[in-house]
């Protein structure tokens, strides 16, 4: 069994902000790490004859994306700097983001669409360049569907 190469779970922000045409711009060109940290919401708890009980309440999904360097005509970071320079909040600052696992032949083994939150921590940078790291919050709606990589479309499973 092949181990599954970093490369082929994909991470798809839609950059129109909730536009009338989405368009999604796949983060990593600079990452070198990316994780969904789940964040589990799990109570346990003993009584005094020794029994436990857990309850699990669900997840607050959240990832960071740091380093983001600013490009030349990327909507991403074009967006990134309208909420940076505007101080915008709220729904100003959501979007959706689409998770893909493409198999080696580039097939899409699954994909999910989620409502989320892009908020920038912070401008500035090195000499490498700007940057603007933000975070995404996860706030639902997650929905499984297909993804059409040459046209980066996601479309909802029935």
């Amino acid at each position: 069994m092949a181990k599954i190469e970093r490369k082929y779970l994909a991470h798809f922000i839609d950059a129109s902000f909730g536009g009338n045409t989405t368009n999604y711009v796949r983060l990593g060109k600079d990452l070198e790490e990316y994780n969904e940290e789940l964040n589990p919401d799990v109570e346990v708890n003993k009584n005094i004859l020794g029994e436990q009980s857990v309850q699990h309440n669900g997840y607050e999904v959240q990832s960071d994306v740091d380093p983001f360097y600013a490009y030349e005509d990327d909507p991403l970071f074009e967006r990134l700097a309208a909420i940076t320079n505007g101080r915008l909040t709220g729904d100003d600052c959501k979007t959706t983001k689409v998770d893909v696992l493409l198999a080696s032949d580039g097939t899409v083994e699954w994909a999910y669409r989620e409502d989320c939150y892009v908020v920038p921590n912070s401008i500035g940078g090195d000499t490498s360049g700007v940057q603007i790291p933000f975070t995404i919050y996860n706030d639902g709606n997650r929905t499984a569907g297909t993804w059409t990589a040459n046209t980066n479309t996601f479309t909802p499973t029935p």
